[in-house]
């Protein structure tokens, strides 16, 4: 079981930014073999959702309010370890990120910038696709939106 945290950036200790900017790292540059600049001045406008697994840090994302990465609330940087796929806990970050959306900034509607091939992952956490395809980093990426309920 995941034990999940929100924090602002100021409240980070050392250990848990470390630990963050590292497992973004092993799957956003190492994995997906994509050299691009993670650090985009955005973690200190970002609340941070982390899911502890016995005292380690193994899945991951960022929240925005409305106005910071795109025109409604947003959620990114969403990752879990490898290690720990098979568990399936990216659904379960997925819920708790669009829980600390509307808990932290009350907005009716998110809006994700999603790898295409993790398309119906996110539909089935209710984005819908609003975009055509558009390279980032080399990557297929498609904007989507969900109406919170």
């Amino acid at each position: 079981m995941l034990k999940w945290k929100i924090k602002p950036f100021e409240a980070l200790n050392v250990n848990e930014l470390y630990d963050v900017l590292r497992l973004r790292s092993e799957i956003f540059v190492v994995e997906q073999n994509c050299v691009y600049l993670d650090l985009d001045g955005k973690d200190k406008k970002a609340l941070h959702l982390i899911g502890e697994y016995e005292g380690k840090i193994v899945a991951y994302s960022r929240l925005f309010d409305a106005g910071i990465s795109f025109d409604n609330a947003s959620i990114g940087r969403v990752v879990v370890d490898a290690n720990y796929r098979d568990r399936k806990w990216g659904h379960e970050l997925m819920r708790e990120a669009i829980a600390g959306i509307k808990s932290n900034f009350g907005k009716d509607k998110i809006t994700i910038g999603a790898q295409l091939y993790l398309k119906k992952f996110y539909e089935s956490h209710g984005f819908v696709q609003t975009s055509e395809m558009y390279l980032e980093d080399d990557i297929p990426h498609i904007e989507m939106i969900r109406e919170l309920c």
